[in-house]
């Protein structure tokens, strides 16, 4: 099996309440139950490269998948989006109302409606 780079795996830093003790979390989500701890986030995040090499050498041991790191994928900003004639003729429309491309407009529109949905 390819060595896996152990930096190249998403960390998310949280910190526990007080009445939970105060300390700092880092956890992988890439790997179920990989995680461990610091007084400090920087410390958190130093100790959690060692969680993940040995998360993944216990499980090559056990003979079990690695997942890839999910931070390492690309993504090329293109897709194929097919819509009803109605739509794409509303969508040109107004996009050449306000004089924008209508990549700009698809764009612009589905960032809102994330930024809604999200909020």
């Amino acid at each position: 099996m390819p060595e896996i780079d152990p930096t190249l795996y998403p960390v998310q830093v949280r910190r526990l309440p007080a009445d939970e003790g105060g300390a700092w979390i880092a956890e992988v989500p890439d790997l179920p139950g990989c995680l461990s701890d610091g007084a400090t986030q920087e410390e958190a995040f130093a100790n959690v490269r060692g969680a993940i090499v040995s998360w993944i050498e216990a499980a090559e041991d056990l003979g079990r998948e690695v997942p890839p790191p999910s931070g390492s994928e690309s993504y090329s900003g293109q897709w194929r989006v097919r819509t009803p004639k109605s739509l794409h003729r509303r969508l040109a429309e107004r996009a050449k109302a306000e004089g924008v491309s209508l990549n700009t407009l698809a764009v612009t529109l589905m960032a809102e409606g994330l930024g809604r949905r999200e909020a």
